[in-house]
C-alpha cells in the first residue's frame, strides 16, 4: 500500500491518560503529499459512569457526558474502528503534541480494550508524526515564510489556535478536534511549502533508525535539538551531546549551553536528588536544574546534525557560537564518570506512580505468548460468549483488566459477583475523584460562567449526580 497520513486530533475528559478518557475523535486521511483521501472522521465515545470528567476540560471543548452516551460508540466498538479502519497498514499518524498527549490516550485505550497497545503506531509499515516539533523546529531555525505569533505578554507562543490565525488559516472552533485536524492539516502544508528542505528532513527523522545514526553513543558528536523541555527564549532549540544509555534502549543527552563544570564533580546523592526533584522543589528558589534530558528514539525527536545552523544566521538564533560547544564538550568528555553516575541514577528512575489499577499498569510489563493468544479470544468474544469466559491469564494484571472490559461495553455479561466487585471499584475511583471534581465545580460556578458554560455545568452535576453509589451501598 502506498503511504498515506492520518492526521488525528483528541478531545478528552482530563489531562491524565492513565485515568481519563477519550471523549471525541477526528481526523483525516491525507496521500503523502497532503491531498485528502475519503471523507473526515468524527467520533464520540461514551463516557462510563466510572468517571468523573474535568470540568475545566469540558468548558473548553463544550461536549458534556451525556452527548457522548447518547451518540458515541462503547470503548471496545471504538478501539475496533481504531484498528481496523484507521490505523492501517503504512499509516503515518499525525498529530500536534500527540507524541507525549494523544497517542497515550489511544495507547491506553486500547489497552483496556485488549488490543496491542503498541503495534498501531510501528507495525505494518505504519509510523507516527508530531507536527508540534516540526512548528517547533521551523521557527527555531527557518522562520521565513511563516508569521510566528506571541501572547498577550509578548512572549513566543506556537498554540495551534494562534499560529493558525496569525497565517490566515481558517480555525473557526479551536478545542473543537475535527476543527483542529483541519487546522493542522493546513499549518503541514504551510511549512512544506515554505521550508521543503526541513519538512522532508523531518518527516524522515521521525523513524527511530534515522534518529540513531545521529544521535548515539558508539560515534558522540554533537547535534541540534528542538524539545519543550528547553528554554522558549530560543525556540526550544539549543545544542546537545549524548552522554550515555538511558532506560528501554535510549540516551542521555546533555545541553550544551550550559557549562558542566558545575555539575560533574557532585555525587550521585546530590545528582539524584535534583533529577528526583518534585516539581515544587524546581519553583523554589535557589533550586539549579540539571540540564540533562532522556531522547527517546521512538519519540520523533527533532533532531539534527550542526549543519543546519550554518545557513541562515543559525547559530546567532539559537544564541550559541561553536567555540562554547568544543569548551562544554571537552569537559564532559574528561569526565566521564559522570555520565555513569547519570546512568545509574536514571535506571532507577520510574516514569509513572506504582498503581494497583490494572489499567494504570500498561507499562508494567509485556505480555508473554500465551496471554496475547488470550487477548485476542477476548476482543473477539460476543457479549454472551464473554459471560462463560474464563480464561487463566499468566499475567496479574488481565483478570481485573478484563472485569473493566466486560462492565463498560458488555455489562450482561457479568455474574452477580462480579458486578459487585466492579461497583465496589467503581464507587472507590468515583469517591476518589468527587472532592477535586466539586472544587472545580464550584470556581467555575465562581466565575460567572456563559451560558454555554452554564449548560456545561448543569450537565456535569447531572453527569455526577448519576454516578453517585446508591445510599446503601
Amino acid at each position: 500500500m502506498a503511504k498515506s497520513f492520518f492526521f488525528y486530533d483528541l478531545e478528552t475528559s482530563g489531562l491524565n491518560a492513565r485515568e481519563d478518557r477519550i471523549m471525541q475523535f477526528a481526523g483525516q486521511r491525507t496521500d503523502i503529499e497532503l491531498n485528502p483521501i475519503g471523507e473526515p472522521v468524527n467520533l464520540l465515545v461514551a463516557l462510563s459512569d466510572d468517571t468523573l470528567p474535568s470540568p475545566e476540560a469540558l468548558k473548553v471543548t463544550g461536549i458534556t457526558p451525556q452527548q457522548t452516551v447518547d451518540e458515541g460508540y462503547t470503548e471496545a466498538q471504538f478501539a475496533k474502528i481504531l484498528s481496523t479502519e484507521i490505523f492501517i497498514e503504512d499509516t503515518i499518524a499525525v498529530g500536534f503534541n500527540n507524541v507525549r498527549f494523544d497517542d497515550e490516550f489511544v495507547r491506553h485505550l486500547l489497552w483496556r480494550n485488549f488490543y496491542d497497545a503498541y503495534e498501531w503506531s510501528w507495525k505494518d509499515g505504519r509510523s507516527r508524526w508530531d507536527l508540534l516539533d516540526v512548528v517547533r523546529t521551523t521557527r527555531a531555525l527557518r522562520p521565513e515564510g511563516m508569521q510566528w505569533p506571541v501572547d498577550s505578554e509578548g512572549k513566543a507562543t506556537n498554540r495551534l489556535e494562534l499560529l493558525t490565525k496569525a497565517n490566515g488559516i481558517d480555525h473557526l472552533k479551536a478545542h473543537d478536534a475535527m476543527s483542529d485536524v483541519e487546522a493542522l492539516i493546513a499549518v503541514a502544508k504551510l511549512i512544506r511549502d515554505n521550508q521543503p528542505d526541513l519538512y522532508q528532513y523531518l518527516l524522515k527523522i521521525r523513524d527511530k533508525n534515522e534518529v540513531k545514526k545521529l544521535v548515539n553513543l558508539d560515534d558522540k558528536r554533537p547535534f541540534v535539538y528542538v524539545s519543550g523541555r528547553y528554554e522558549a527564549e530560543y525556540d526550544k532549540a539549543t545544542v546537545a551531546f549524548p552522554l550515555t544509555s538511558a532506560p528501554n534502549g535510549n540516551v542521555l543527552v546533555y545541553d550544551l549551553r550550559y557549562d558542566p563544570a558545575e555539575f560533574v564533580g557532585l555525587d550521585e546523592k546530590t545528582l539524584a536528588d535534583k533529577v528526583f526533584a518534585t516539581w515544587e522543589q524546581r519553583q523554589s528558589e535557589g533550586f539549579v536544574r540539571l540540564p540533562v534530558k532522556t531522547l527517546q528514539y521512538n519519540r520523533c525527536p527533532a533532531a539534527a546534525p550542526l549543519g543546519v545552523l550554518t545557513a541562515n544566521d543559525g547559530w546567532q538564533k539559537i544564541g550559541l557560537d561553536e567555540s562554547t560547544i568544543r569548551s562544554h564538550m571537552q569537559t564532559l568528555m574528561a569526565n566521564p564518570e559522570f555520565a555513569e553516575r547519570l546512568r545509574s541514577i536514571y535506571e532507577r528512575k520510574k516514569p509513572y506512580p506504582a498503581s494497583s489499577d490494572p489499567e494504570a499498569q500498561l507499562y508494567d510489563g509485556f505480555l508473554n505468548d500465551s496471554d496475547r493468544l488470550r487477548v485476542e479470544t477476548v476482543r473477539n468474544a460476543a457479549e454472551r460468549e464473554l459471560a462463560d469466559f474464563h480464561p487463566e491469564f499468566v499475567d496479574e494484571r488481565l483478570p481485573g483488566l478484563l472485569l473493566h472490559y466486560k462492565a463498560r461495553s458488555f455489562p450482561r455479561s457479568l455474574g452477580q459477583s462480579e458486578m459487585q466487585e466492579w461497583e465496589q471499584w467503581r464507587r472507590a475511583r468515583v469517591m476518589a475523584k468527587l472532592p477535586q471534581f466539586m472544587a472545580s465545580m464550584q470556581c467555575m460556578v465562581a466565575a460567572n460562567p456563559s451560558d454555554r458554560s452554564q449548560f456545561v455545568l448543569q450537565e456535569l452535576q447531572l453527569w455526577a449526580e448519576s454516578t453517585m453509589p446508591a445510599a446503601d451501598d
